[in-house]
C-alpha cells in the first residue's frame, strides 16, 4: 500500500514536470498536439493524486499505524469522521489534500476550455504544472505521507481541539480558496506571457475567482464558528497569524473583483488588477508557509518541518516572476483611459481598493513584526488586539460606507442632483438610526455606534435597489411582484448577487459591533447549589456530572438558567479529558436566544475535586447575526455564481469586441 501511493506521488511529479515543459514548447512554438498533451498530462495528474489520496484514506481508516502519518495523527479510539478528517489533520496529509484540490482544479480548467481561450490556456498549462511539480516534490522528497514505521499497538491520536464537526468542513473548504486561486493567477501569467492582455482572461477567469473568494469566505467563519464553540475563550477571531493568513488572501480577492468591473466597463487598471491576482495568491502560498513552517506560535499551525525554507523559496520565486512579466508587459498594460472625476463610480471603487489593500498590507506587517524583530533584535515582538483592532475601525468603517456607495455612483460622472437624489433616504434612514441608539445608550462605544449608523445607510441603499428594480419590471410587464423581483435578479445575478453579499457583511459588521463593543462578563466561583447573575440572567449551579465517550472522560456542570425571573432551562460546561491523547479540552455552553440573536455563553474555567467550579460568563448581544451573515453570503455567492444564459450571451459579445471568437 505505501509503494502503491509513493508511486502514484512520484507519476504526478513526472507528469507535471511534462506538462509544464511540453507546455511551455508548445506554447512557445504554436503546436497545438502537444499543447493538447501537456493538457492531458494535467488531467492525468489528477487521476494519480487520486490514487495517492485513496491509498491514505484506506489506511486511515484501517488504523494501518504502520504508515508513521496514520499513527501520528489518529488512533483505535478516534471516531470514525475525525479518523477521515485527518486526512488534512497532519501536515503531510493536508499538503496531498492541497495538491489533490490543485491536480482537480486544473484538469477542470484545461478541460473545459472554451475556443476562443484555447491561446491563453496554452500559457496557463506550463503555470499549472509548474506549481503542481512543486507540491508534487515537497510529499516526494521532503515530506512524504507515506512514510512507514514498526506499527505501535496504538496511535498518538488527535487535538482535542481538531476533534469538533467544524474540522469536517472548515479546512477543505479554506483550501478550495487558497488553492482555486491559482486559476486566476495562471490565466494572468499566461496574458502576460502570450501578449493577450486585454479584458479575456478576466472573462475566462470571473467564476474561478468568485468561487475561490467565497469559499475563503465561507471557510473562515466556520473557522470563526468552530474557534467560539471549541476553543473556549469567548470569542471567534482572535487575530491569530493563522487566521490572518485566511483573510489576507481574501481581502485581496475582493479588491481585485471590484476593480475587475472597472476594467470591464472603462479598460482601466490593467496593471493594478494582475497585481492583485499576483498578490492573492501569493499570500495564499504565504498562509501555507506560516501553517507549516513552524514560525509563528498558533493552534492552527504544525509542528516545525522540513517544508518551511522551500516554502519560503517557491514564494520568491513565484513573486519574482510575476513581477518581471508585468515589469516586461507594462507598455500592453497601459490603459488610454484615465480616471474623469472623483466622484464617479469607477473612482469609488478605486477608494474601495485602497482601503482594502491597505488593511491587507497592515495585517500583513503585524504577522511578519515578530519575524522581522527576532531577526533583527533576537526578540520576537507581537503586535497585540489594540493593533489590529485599531486598523480594523480605521480602514473597515470608511469600507462599510463605501459599500453603500460604490454600486450607486454613476460612470464616469456623477451630478451633485443624483447625489443628492439617490442618498436622501439611506442618508436619512442613517442619522436617524443614530439618534435612536443615542438615546437608548448605545454611545458607550463611538466605533460600535458608526458601525451601526453606516450599516443603516448601506442596508437602506440595498433595499431601495431592490425595490426601484423590482418597480421597474413590474411596469415593463411582469405578472405579479414576486415574479418582477424573480425576473430582476435573474437577469443580473452579478449585481444583485453582489448586494445580497453587501447585505451579509452589513449583517456581519453589526454582529461584530455588538458582540465585540457592548458584550459584558462576569466570574464566580460556585459550589452546588449557589448561583450568581449577570445581566438579566441569574444561573444555579444545580450538579457536577461525568460520562464515558468512545475516546474521552467528560465532565459537565450542569446550571440552571433564568431570566427575568422566567425559567430557561438548564445549561452545560465543563471539560473532557482524552485518555490517549492525554489532554483536556474545555467544552462550552451556550445558549441561544434567535430573537434577539444573543448568547448566553458559559465556560468552566477549572473543576475543583470537592465540586466547586469556576465559572466564567458572558452575554454576546447580536453576535447570531455573524452566523446568519455566512448564510446570507452563501445565497449571494450561489446567485452571482449561477449560469445565466444571457450573461453567456454577453460575454460572447464582449469576445467578439476585443477581436476572438466566441464560439466553443
Amino acid at each position: 500500500m505505501p509503494e502503491l501511493g509513493s508511486a502514484a506521488l512520484l507519476v504526478t511529479f513526472g507528469l507535471s514536470l511534462y506538462a509544464l515543459g511540453a507546455g511551455w514548447a508548445a506554447a512557445a512554438q504554436g503546436k497545438r498536439r502537444l499543447a493538447q498533451s501537456a493538457q492531458n498530462a494535467l488531467v492525468a495528474a489528477f487521476g494519480t493524486t487520486l490514487v495517492a489520496s485513496v491509498v491514505l484514506l484506506v489506511a486511515l481508516l484501517r488504523n494501518d499505524f504502520s504508515f508513521t502519518y496514520v499513527a501520528k495523527t489518529t488512533s483505535r479510539a478516534l471516531p470514525t469522521p475525525y479518523t477521515i478528517s485527518a486526512f488534512w489533520g497532519g501536515q503531510e496529509g493536508s499538503l496531498l489534500l492541497w495538491l489533490l484540490v490543485l491536480t482537480g482544479f486544473a484538469a477542470f480548467a484545461v478541460a473545459t476550455k472554451r475556443r476562443w481561450e484555447r491561446e491563453l490556456v496554452a500559457w496557463v498549462t506550463p503555470v499549472l504544472g509548474a506549481i503542481c511539480a512543486f507540491f508534487a516534490f515537497l510529499l516526494v522528497a521532503v515530506a512524504s505521507p507515506f512514510a512507514t514505521q514498526v506499527a505501535p499497538a496504538d496511535g498518538a491520536g488527535m487535538t482535542p481541539s481538531l476533534q469538533n464537526p467544524y474540522m469536517l468542513a472548515h479546512p477543505p473548504t479554506l483550501y478550495l480558496g487558497y488553492v482555486g486561486l491559482a486559476i486566476p493567477f495562471a490565466f494572468a501569467l499566461a496574458a502576460l506571457l502570450s501578449g493577450r492582455t486585454d479584458e479575456r482572461w478576466l472573462v475566462a477567469t470571473r467564476r474561478w475567482t468568485l468561487f475561490a473568494w467565497a469559499a475563503l469566505g465561507v471557510g473562515q467563519l466556520l473557522g470563526a464558528h468552530w474557534a467560539y464553540v471549541e476553543v473556549g475563550w469567548g470569542g471567534y477571531y482572535a487575530w491569530d497569524p493563522v487566521e490572518n493568513a485566511a483573510l489576507m488572501p481574501w481581502l485581496a480577492a475582493t479588491a481585485f473583483l471590484h476593480s475587475v468591473m472597472i476594467q470591464e466597463k472603462r479598460g482601466m487598471l490593467r496593471i493594478w488588477n494582475v497585481l492583485l491576482v499576483i498578490l492573492a495568491f501569493s499570500l495564499s502560498l504565504f498562509g501555507t508557509f506560516l501553517t507549516r513552517s513552524g514560525v509563528v506560535n498558533s493552534i492552527h499551525s504544525f509542528t516545525q518541518g522540513a517544508i518551511g525554507p522551500w516554502f519560503l523559496g517557491f514564494i520568491v520565486l513565484v513573486v519574482a516572476v510575476s513581477l518581471a512579466l508585468v515589469f516586461w508587459r507594462l507598455p500592453l498594460l497601459r490603459s488610454p483611459t484615465k480616471l474623469e472625476s472623483v466622484v464617479s463610480r469607477e473612482a469609488a471603487f478605486l477608494y474601495n481598493n485602497l482601503l482594502l489593500l491597505a488593511l491587507c498590507l497592515t495585517i500583513l506587517w503585524g504577522v511578519v513584526y515578530p519575524l522581522v524583530s527576532e531577526a533583527l533584535r533576537g526578540e520576537a515582538v507581537v503586535l497585540g488586539r489594540e493593533y489590529y483592532d485599531f486598523f480594523l475601525r480605521v480602514f473597515g468603517l470608511p469600507l462599510l460606507l463605501l459599500m453603500g456607495i460604490g454600486p450607486l455612483v454613476a460612470w464616469r460622472r456623477a451630478s451633485l442632483r443624483s447625489l443628492v437624489t439617490t442618498f436622501r433616504w439611506p442618508t436619512l434612514v442613517a442619522l436617524a438610526s443614530g439618534v435612536i441608539l443615542l438615546a437608548l445608550g448605545a454611545g458607550s462605544s463611538i466605533p460600535g455606534l458608526v458601525a451601526y449608523t453606516f450599516s443603516a445607510f448601506v442596508a437602506t441603499t440595498i433595499v431601495l435597489e431592490f425595490v426601484r428594480g423590482t418597480r421597474a419590471r413590474k411596469a415593463l410587464g411582469a405578472t405579479s411582484w414576486p415574479g418582477a423581483f424573480a425576473s430582476l435578479v435573474a437577469r443580473n445575478r452579478r449585481r444583485y448577487g453582489g448586494y445580497v453579499v453587501h447585505a451579509a457583511i452589513v449583517l456581519l459588521a453589526i454582529g461584530i459591533a455588538g458582540s465585540s463593543a457592548f458584550d459584558s462578563v462576569a466570574e464566580a466561583r460556585l459550589a452546588p447549589g449557589e448561583s450568581m447573575t449577570i445581566g438579566a440572567y441569574t444561573l444555579t449551579y444545580r450538579s457536577l456530572e461525568e460520562r464515558q465517550t468512545q475516546n474521552a472522560t467528560e465532565q459537565r456542570a450542569v446550571l440552571d438558567v433564568q431570566r427575568g425571573g422566567r425559567e430557561l432551562g438548564t445549561l452545560e460546561a465543563g471539560k473532557n479529558a482524552y485518555t490517549v491523547e492525554a489532554q483536556v479540552s474545555n467544552e462550552v455552553g451556550i445558549r441561544s436566544d434567535p430573537l434577539t440573536g444573543e448568547d448566553l455563553f458559559v465556560i468552566a474555567e477549572q473543576i475543583d475535586p470537592d465540586g466547586s467550579v469556576q465559572f466564567r460568563v458572558f452575554v454576546k448581544p447580536l453576535v447570531n447575526l455573524i452566523w446568519i451573515a455566512g448564510g446570507v453570503f452563501v445565497l449571494g455567492s450561489v446567485i452571482a455564481l449561477w449560469p445565466d444564459a444571457r450573461e453567456q450571451r454577453r460575454l460572447a459579445a464582449r469576445a467578439y469586441e476585443i477581436g476572438v471568437p466566441a464560439a466553443r
